[in-house]
């Protein structure tokens, strides 16, 4: 027996306008919800940020999280924990990652109820280091979902893997790769689908496969592709003796533990030659490209006057500012201003500026923290000074996208 485990991400960063969402919801999310329920056979593994679940509630389209959550307790889907507003772990700092996973779990508990049972962690973009492993096993998640690049040894197909974290071990779970990009992709139908991974497990008594894509993948980026792949998928494997569709969690109780050695730092759009060269993110951080540099250059300063400000206010109006710093901190955070940074490969002016927008809210907010706080008037000169800097950095970002 074959077993299949697919993922669906589901995503949509917190400078969305309504008309895009609007158009993914009809073209994917209300299509995938749909499939899965006229499918009850189908199994998944979902992961939605809480942005998202909150911008579709907002929105009007809130029967996409309620459909989700209906799925959920007829045990159709589990959901996965991750990042609210889906923040490359590795790249920020702890306090900040933990928060990041804490609002998720918060926000998607109020809306998703009792469906709402992660055992599992998705790293946004599957950016995995160790550092942000140990978060995720310290907050008491039993499983982190990787690229397949990640994969140090034997590829794992009949027994889970187990690496040692620190003083304790998590269960990791690798994504295929090539099978994933070819379904993303349209390189592959879903009879073809199925064909390929039975012959993978030719010579197997048991073995899995793990797909994991983003969920406009059906229907916003390739057009009626949940039901020409998805729900014929499911179709095929519901009338087969050999192959069957299942959550991921579900592997644990089906496939022995083997201890492995531990993931490399990676995400699902890292190369081997990148690894090698200790280019973990490129799309997010790499080191020749400049507005990456400077985007986190503004981060780091960003960062520094929030600290200030969070240190310092100590009467209501300070208070009001700092909690204004706050909320656009969180969202701040957002990889999409990074990703959209490749010149030549992913590129949007605006997209990139949106994001530092947002981080300008966070130095404004936090300045004025510190200007109404009752701190002694040299310190706020001192954070003063930092915000000019800032607002130096910001200038070289856009003269950057200008040029």
């Amino acid at each position: 027996m074959i077993y299949w485990a697919p993922l669906l991400h589901f995503y949509q960063p917190p400078t969305q306008s309504h008309g895009v969402l609007a158009k993914i919801c009809e073209e994917s999310y209300r299509p995938l919800v749909k499939v899965f329920k006229d499918h009850p056979e189908s199994r998944v593994t979902i992961n939605m940020c809480g942005v998202l679940t909150e911008m579709l509630a907002d929105h009007g389209f809130g029967d996409v999280p309620t459909g989700l959550m209906e799925l959920g307790r007829l045990g159709q889907i589990e959901f996965t924990e991750s990042a609210k507003f889906h923040a490359i772990l590795p790249l920020i700092p702890e306090n900040e990652a933990r928060r990041q996973i804490e609002l998720n779990k918060k926000t998607n508990l109020s809306f998703f109820k009792d469906s709402y049972k992660p055992k599992g962690f998705f790293p946004p973009e599957m950016c995995y280091s160790d550092a942000a492993g140990s978060i995720v096993r310290g907050m008491g998640y039993e499983w982190v979902i990787v690229s397949g690049i990640a994969c140090q040894g034997k590829w794992p197909m009949d027994y889970t893997s187990n690496f040692k974290l620190g003083s304790g071990s998590m269960k990791v779970f690798f994504r295929d790769d090539i099978i994933s990009n070819m379904i993303s992709f349209k390189n592959i139908d879903a009879a073809g689908f199925v064909s390929r991974i039975k012959e993978l497990a030719e010579g197997k008594e048991n073995a899995y496969i793990i797909t994991a894509m983003d969920a406009e993948t059906f229907g916003h980026h390739i057009h009626g592709w949940e039901n020409m792949f998805l729900g014929k998928a499911y179709e095929i494997i519901r009338d087969s003796k050999e192959v069957k569709v299942v959550k991921i969690s579900d592997l644990s109780e089906i496939f022995p533990a083997v201890k492995v050695k531990p993931p490399r730092p990676s995400s699902w759009s890292t190369s081997n030659e990148e690894i090698m060269a200790g280019n973990y993110y490129p799309l997010w951080n790499t080191p020749h490209n400049t507005i990456h540099r400077l985007q986190w250059e503004y981060m780091d300063t960003c960062l520094e006057i929030f600290r200030e400000a969070e240190d310092k206010n100590d009467n209501e109006k300070s208070a009001q500012f700092f909690n204004t710093a706050r909320e656009n901190l969180d969202m701040a955070l957002h990889s999409c201003q990074f990703w959209w940074a490749n010149k030549g490969r992913m590129w949007s002016e605006n997209l990139v500026n949106k994001g530092l927008i947002l981080q300008e809210e966070v130095v404004f907010n936090a300045y004025l923290a510190v200007a109404s706080s009752g701190c002694r008037n040299f310190e706020k000169k001192k954070c003063y000074g930092k915000v000019i800097a800032a607002r130096h950095i910001a200038s070289k970002i856009r003269d950057e996208i200008l040029q």
